[in-house]
């Protein structure tokens, strides 16, 4: 390889000193390449050329054959008459094969010219893989500076950027801390509400084991829980719903909320149970159409609200049909089938009724012979004791059948 010389300097060192081992061997790579890319090329023009001379010299000296054969058949035809012209076309034939071999040399001549231009561009080649590689050099020299520019850079972001991280690590750290604070005292009021649901529920199925309490499930919307209020004939009379809060204020919009649930729901009767009462209210009562009251005071609220549905129940059912009814019953109670009923109630009253007074003359009876029985007796003993009396003296002996005071009575 040519030597290259130092435009500063001057001095000249052998270009695979200053290669490194990948571009030299790239160059060798790509030269082998080359190489062998001419060779082949050079190898396909010369089989060309020898094919296209050898077809030549084929055809040349097909007509040639060609043309003998005619002048042999024309000279044997008219040996004497076509001589002259015979020859002349040989001569002819001569010339065109001169000139097919004179146009053979040429482009033989052009084949070595242009195998000349080859090696020529060969050599530009060899030159321009030179210049190319000086080229490449300079660009990575200053690729490599610029890498290790943005390297230094790229340190100092990551450092800004681990640097910005920590410091937002440690703000998010500040906002996670309060945000647990915050969300532990709402859990604990919402824990204490939640108790509170759970009391009310386990005491309205204590004290109403008939109706029928529904909870509201968490994330519905609706009240805390449903009383279905049941007679004792299990026919529902109606629903009472319930909200219970347990915080620090009373909020006016718990009443809107609650009657459109009752509306929502089907409810009769809507309950707010809070722990803080309204400014305007001491202790439990209506307050724009919803009943307000503590918990304490929710199980006596809740009696007579459920008597008052029960109450309202039965009155409808009472009036339900009423004229109907009437015209029934008086039809049922002047019918036969009414009239032979009380029939059969009376006599059996009146038979009841004679068996008693048969019974009660009887013990009438039974009760004056044991009475006369009784005196018989009392008689004999009062005689008995007088005379032990006389004996004995009046302390002496206690006869007394009866407590004392109860015989004199007798007496």
């Amino acid at each position: 390889m040519p030597d290259i010389k130092c435009p500063n300097c001057g001095h000249e060192f052998p270009l695979e000193d200053a290669l490194n081992d990948e571009l030299k061997e790239a160059i060798e790579k790509e030269k082998q390449e080359l190489r062998q890319q001419m060779a082949a090329y050079k190898k396909q023009k010369e089989e060309e050329i020898g094919r296209k001379e050898t077809e030549w010299q084929q055809k040349a000296q097909a007509e040639k054959v060609v043309l003998q054969k005619q002048i042999e058949e024309a000279l044997r035809k008219n040996i004497s008459a076509d001589f002259e012209n015979k020859v002349r076309l040989l001569e002819q034939s001569n010339r065109e094969s001169e000139e097919k071999l004179k146009t053979s040399r040429q482009k033989e001549l052009e084949f070595l010219q242009k195998e000349r231009e080859l090696k020529n561009k060969e050599a530009e080649l060899e030159l321009t893989v030179q210049k190319r590689l000086q080229t490449e050099r300079e660009k990575l020299s200053d690729e490599l500076r610029k890498i290790e520019e943005q390297k230094t850079v790229a340190r100092e972001n990551e450092f800004q950027l681990k640097l910005k991280e920590l410091e937002k690590q440690l703000d998010d750290q500040k906002k996670l801390a309060e945000e647990m604070k915050r969300r532990a005292e709402q859990g604990s009021m919402q824990l204490q509400g939640e108790v509170q649901e759970l009391a009310l529920e386990e005491m309205l199925r204590a004290a109403f084991p008939f109706d029928i309490i529904s909870e509201v499930g968490k994330g519905v919307r609706g009240a805390d829980c449903i009383q279905t209020v049941q007679n004792s004939f299990g026919q529902e009379c109606g629903k009472i719903i319930y909200e219970s809060k347990r915080t620090s204020a009373f909020t006016p919009d718990w009443i809107e909320k609650l009657k459109a649930d009752m509306r929502s729901q089907g409810a009769d009767i809507a309950v707010i149970v809070t722990k803080t009462m309204p400014k305007d209210m001491n202790c439990f009562g209506v307050k724009d159409g919803v009943w307000v009251c503590s918990f304490d005071e929710v199980k006596a609220l809740a009696s007579v609200l459920r008597d008052g549905v029960i109450r309202v129940f039965n009155a409808a059912r009472t009036n339900e049909n009423k004229g109907d009814k009437m015209n029934l019953l008086y039809h049922y109670l002047t019918s036969n089938e009414f009239a032979e009923q009380w029939k059969a109630i009376r006599e059996g009253f009146m038979s009841m009724k004679l068996s008693i007074q048969k019974e009660r003359d009887a013990m009438e009876r039974l009760w004056k012979a044991r009475e006369k029985q009784l005196e018989k007796v009392l008689l004999n003993a009062a005689h008995v004791r007088g005379s032990i009396e006389g004996i004995a003296g009046r302390d002496a002996v206690d006869l007394n059948l009866l407590e004392a005071g109860n015989e004199d009575d007798l007496g």
